[in-house]
């Protein structure tokens, strides 16, 4: 006996739905990329008629009490990516979902090819210049991250890649590129990533020239970074045990980073640091920020080994 099939059909601006028992009725293609008309759609089949019953987790109750209060949290133990017991819970879900949702893989599938078509895949941002360089980023088919390039004179030029995600995430199950300063010089290439998405970034500073990595490498970062006018003093935030970007740091390039100074701390835990550059290019500013107010210190990007001044507490 045939399954009976929900029909879904736009006409106008109604959605008529019926019921069909003809299996041999097949899904139309997905529509063009911009097309505004929406093919009709069916159940590819029906689903498992054996329920599928989810894995339970442990209740282990934890009595937390803070400010007053007193919070019990059953499963605060599956915080613990360590114990080997979570994991096991944690594939348990996942065979789950996957067992649930079988039926709708064709299904799962066809509206992935759908939304990827309406994805212009092959693309170019806006060509930024700065002095005698036009920065900007493309992407490619099948590349997942954007691709960082220049050309040097015109648009016209040869295009200079300056760096490519795709090789950079090719090993990493989650990636994320934080900062991307080039220095003024244009010599050098100040970038960070997260590979853990702890929102945790390690800086790098790549030699544009040779194509290489310099020796730096700088852990715990937050996602910014501004360079002051001499090309090799760079200045990055730092995060405490709670993630919070609260101290900024100095370094110049070719020295040790356990070695760099602390150029600000700030205690308030309320409080988030970012370092950036004016569009002068005159100054650096550290911009220190909570949900209810801020307040901006500067220096001179010609002098970075000066204090930084406030403008307005």
């Amino acid at each position: 006996m045939n399954a009976v099939r929900p029909t879904a059909r736009v006409a106008g601006d109604r959605i008529q739905i019926s019921m069909s028992s003809n299996p041999s009725r097949t899904l139309a293609s997905a529509p063009p990329a911009g097309s505004l008309h929406y093919p009709e759609i069916e159940t590819l089949s029906t689903p498992p008629v054996e329920p599928h019953l989810p894995p339970v987790a442990r209740v282990v109750p934890r009595v937390e009490t803070v400010h007053g209060e007193t919070r019990i949290d059953d499963y605060f133990w599956l915080r613990d990516r360590s114990n080997p017991e979570v994991l096991d819970y944690l594939n348990a879900e996942n065979r789950h979902t996957r067992a649930v949702m079988q039926h709708t893989e064709e299904l799962q599938e066809l509206l992935f090819q759908e939304m990827r078509g309406r994805i212009k895949e092959t693309d170019l941002s806006v060509p930024e210049r700065i002095d005698d360089y036009f920065y900007y980023s493309r992407t490619e088919i099948g590349g997942q991250y954007p691709i960082l390039c220049r050309r040097q004179g015109s648009l016209e030029g040869p295009e200079e890649i300056l760096l490519d995600q795709n090789p950079l995430a090719a090993d990493h199950p989650y990636f994320r590129l934080g900062a991307s300063e080039v220095s003024p010089d244009h010599r050098l290439l100040a970038y960070s990533v997260d590979t853990s998405g702890a929102e945790e970034f390690t800086l790098h500073i790549k030699d544009l020239t040779t194509g290489e990595l310099l020796p730096e490498r700088i852990e715990r970062t937050s996602h910014g970074g501004a360079w002051a006018n001499d090309s090799r003093t760079l200045f990055y935030t730092v995060l405490d045990q709670a993630r919070r970007p609260c101290s900024l740091y100095r370094h110049v390039v070719g020295s040790d980073p356990s070695q760099d100074p602390m150029v600000y701390f700030e205690p308030d835990a309320s409080f988030f640091l970012d370092v950036s550059r004016t569009r002068s290019r005159r100054y650096l500013l550290l911009d220190l920020s909570s949900h209810s107010t801020s307040e901006v210190r500067f220096v001179s990007a010609d002098h970075p080994e000066e204090p930084f001044r406030l403008v307005q507490p």
